[in-house]
């Protein structure tokens, strides 16, 4: 589908702590850093955990050359100090200074400094590569003399880390490492071609893992690429100062749509800050307590849509340091001469986008003319060769022919339609999320019921699986790349988490195989597997609650829906051609078949996971691997664990020396 440029990294800033004088030649090595592109990085409280409103969200930004050279500009208001070997120079709002490896940043003047080091001088340090990897992927408990992982988020509070002492930093170094040396790397493996790429998913990249953990990941800007006519960008949470900052080509596309969940101030500072030509909607909630959760974009180009599906706010916290998951597909513009095919894909996604009920506005696309910009527009793409089904969720009261066309019932209709292999019968679910619901057990039910359909070869019913919950402990969080902090996207409280009937689901997050042990999950996923063989999984925004998947009322004449969510499902279908067409390579022609073995029929798909090992015959079967970032199956909660809720005091410090809680909220708890 696309080619995956990475954009060239030129260095870091490193924090450090405010004994400036001593830590410049004491520096800890390990303390995370800011990654510094080639080009323009805006630095503020998008990446910096501070509440200290001193620093603002466009503090400074750095325009760092390949060569190495840097230079900084106030963008913010207050003055930011640079110390270049023994001179001390203040730059006041506007003004904009030249900086060579080794200089320091004091964001505030006397506070927040930070060392600028070149990827030249990395080179120099004493921890290695392959120190960082087993440093920040073991499984192995973590002491409190852990280093520390700063958070990168718009809203956190202003966290010191504690010293380290280097003989506990090198023994925690080593015991790390004999755990990566003992697990299964099998991200490395998972090398997917143009053509079977709309098959699978992949993992966005982690900003503080090593390069196997990042392999065949995705970042922002190699999604959004290209020759974009028109975007649509949906999500619930929008940051636009880091978005234009991570995706400055936005800056250029001529028609932007973006369809948020945002509230009145968030909202206000939007309008204020966007491009004049952007449009700006919040998809009406009929009842209450309900989100805009749905996390996609459509991009229009001269030759097509690419559609893309994913789990990520529009933040940079969730670009960067999450666990997440993105899907995509490009389609043609229809043939004017061909017959107007329909699919499900089609229906279900022009259904969808008619329910966000957008103004419509005109849009000249350059070289093709002037559109209405509606949900019918939508409907100039071929898209009979989706690899994927749509499973969306709409507010709501659904009866009569819409109570199949929405949340769980919509996945019951498009599973109970579909023939699985013999065995899957009564194979278990798992239930992977971020947000837990306020949920009883006849409601868990009914959601199993749906999870469940489906039939074999022979039309009996795969029966129902038992689920389990993968969801993150308190000590998973309290160790993680964010520490406590990252429990503002794990946004439960104590009285959904600890209800005694969910006791039996519970399962732990375990990710050595994606190096995700400690990036924390925001991916939210479904499936149902028989070791490492899944039947379907369902990548979606989806949280596990009534207000995102819908309860049946009225003796299941009628399905109540809070929210907006959307989703895309993998199942075993045949492969379609056409499926490798590209938007952006203009090399490649829709019917392109590359990577496909050729044969008169056109093989089945056997999904698989990363772990999975070819030690059969599946010459009937075109094998794809899905990179779901948990191991499987998964390994319940021992007697020792406890599963995370945010409202909850935790005393024993995290790998910031933090307790929790802290006073600070990034993720609405949007699923209560």
């Amino acid at each position: 589908m696309m080619t995956i440029t990475n954009s060239p990294q030129v260095g870091f800033l490193v924090p450090l702590r405010n004994n400036l004088e001593e830590e410049i030649e004491k520096e800890e090595k390990t303390i995370p850093k800011i990654s510094l592109s080639e080009g323009l990085n805006v630095i503020g409280r998008n990446c910096i955990p501070v509440t200290d409103k001193r620093l603002s969200r466009k503090h400074l930004s750095i325009h760092a050359a390949a060569n190495g050279s840097a230079e900084v500009f106030v963008e913010g208001t207050n003055p930011v100090v640079v110390r270049t070997k023994d001179e001390r120079k203040k730059l006041l709002s506007g003004e904009k200074r030249k900086i060579e490896d080794g200089d320091i940043i004091e964001l505030i003047p006397g506070h927040y400094y930070f060392k600028y080091v070149t990827l030249d001088g990395k080179k120099n340090e004493n921890l290695t590569t392959n120190k960082q990897k087993t440093y920040l992927d073991g499984e192995s408990s973590y002491g409190k003399d852990q280093v520390h992982i700063r958070k990168r988020t718009r809203d956190a509070s202003e966290v010191e880390p504690e010293p380290l002492a280097e003989q506990s930093k090198k023994k925690q170094l080593e015991k790390n490492g004999k755990d990566i040396e003992n697990s299964s790397e099998g991200i490395c493996q998972f090398k997917v071609s143009n053509f079977k790429l709309p098959l699978t998913f992949q993992l966005l990249r982690v900003q503080e893992l090593p390069p196997w953990a990042n392999t065949n990941t995705v970042s922002i800007n190699d999604v959004i690429q290209g020759d974009v006519l028109l975007a649509v960008l949906s999500n619930y949470m929008v940051d636009i100062d880091w978005l234009l900052s991570a995706c400055p080509m936005l800056k250029n596309v001529p028609n932007v749509l973006v369809i948020h969940g945002e509230g009145d101030g968030t909202l206000e500072y939007m309008k204020r800050k966007k491009p004049a030509s952007w449009v700006l909607h919040k998809p009406p909630l009929p009842i209450s307590y309900g989100t805009h959760h749905s996390k996609a974009m459509l991009l229009v180009y001269p030759r097509g849509v690419r559609v893309i599906v994913h789990t990520a706010n529009l933040i940079h916290v969730d670009w960067n340091n999450k666990s997440q998951g993105l899907w995509m597909q490009d389609f043609p513009w229809k043939d004017n001469n061909s017959a107007n095919k329909g699919c499900g894909f089609a229906s279900d996604l022009i259904d969808y986008l008619t329910a966000l009920k957008w103004k419509e506005f005109n849009a000249n696309l350059t070289g093709l003319g002037s559109f209405s910009i509606n949900p019918s527009f939508f409907k100039k793409f071929d898209y009979t060769s989706a690899a994927v089904r749509l499973i969306a969720s709409v507010p709501g009261y659904h009866s009569d022919s819409s109570l199949r066309k929405w949340g769980h019932m919509k996945l019951h209709t498009v599973l109970q339609e579909c023939t699985f292999s013999e065995e899957f019968r009564k194979s278990p679910l798992v239930y992977q999320f971020s947000s837990l619901g306020s949920l009883d057990e006849k409601w868990m039910a009914e959601f199993q019921s749906s999870m469940s359909a489906g039939v074999t070869e022979n039309k009996k019913p795969l029966g129902v699986g038992e689920p389990l919950i993968i969801w993150p402990t308190v000590e998973d969080v309290r160790n993680s790349l964010e520490g406590y902090a990252a429990g503002n996207a794990i946004p439960s409280p104590l009285k959904n988490v600890e209800k005694p009937f969910l006791r039996k689901y519970w399962a732990k997050w375990k990710a050595s195989h994606s190096g995700r042990c400690r990036a924390m999950p925001h991916i939210k996923t479904f499936t149902r597997y028989n070791g490492q063989n899944l039947a379907w999984l369902l990548l979606t925004s989806a949280n596990l609650s009534k207000a995102a998947w819908g309860t049946l009322q009225k003796g299941n004449s009628q399905l109540m829906v809070r929210s907006y969510e959307l989703g895309v499902l993998f199942l075993p279908s045949s492969i379609k051609p056409g499926c490798g067409f590209s938007c952006t390579d203009t090399a490649k022609s829709s019917d392109d078949k590359s990577g496909l073995q050729e044969s008169s029929e056109m093989k089945r798909m056997k999904l698989v996971t990363l772990d999975w090992k070819e030690n059969q015959a599946v010459e009937s079967s075109e094998v794809v691997q899905v990179p779901v970032p948990y191991e499987l199956p998964p390994k319940p909660y021992s007697a020792e664990d406890v599963p995370w809720s945010w409202d909850r005091r935790y005393t024993k410090k995290d790998v910031y020396g933090q307790v929790w809680p802290r006073q600070v909220q990034l993720y609405a708890c949007q699923d209560f």
